[in-house]
């Protein structure tokens, strides 16, 4: 279920960040970027949790800690200094575009990987 939530994340992201970058980037190329950059963690988080394995189990982890960082500082800037976005990224505002998933998945994930990895230690 959660590799199924991350790749669709990933294609929301990659989509909305292909079409605004090809129609409006210079609107708000900064917000447009930023939307790309979520879409490329996504895919990489995607990947890495689908794969398993002691390479992508760290890959996973580089990606969800990379994305929940994302999450906390682009929000942060969204919300103190607006004007810096005058277009919304999947992080902005804590993604609450995206009914704050984007907060919530990486915590999710790196519960998920912790579990499964002192699972995997113990057996």
């Amino acid at each position: 279920m959660l590799v199924a939530v991350y790749a669709v994340f990933a294609l929301a992201a990659g989509c909305r960040a292909g079409v605004q970058i090809a129609t409006r980037f210079d609107e708000a190329p900064v917000a447009y970027a930023l939307s790309a950059v979520a879409a490329a963690v996504y895919v990489l988080a995607t990947v890495a949790l689908a794969r398993g394995g002691r390479t992508s189990r760290r890959v996973a982890v580089a990606a969800c800690s990379v994305e929940l960082a994302g999450v906390l500082v682009v929000g942060t800037l969204s919300l103190a200094d607006p004007a810096a976005f005058p277009d919304a990224t999947v992080w902005s505002a804590y993604g609450r575009g995206y009914g704050f998933v984007p907060l919530v998945l990486p915590v999710i994930g790196l519960w998920w990987l912790w579990r499964t990895g002192r699972r995997a230690a113990r057996a």
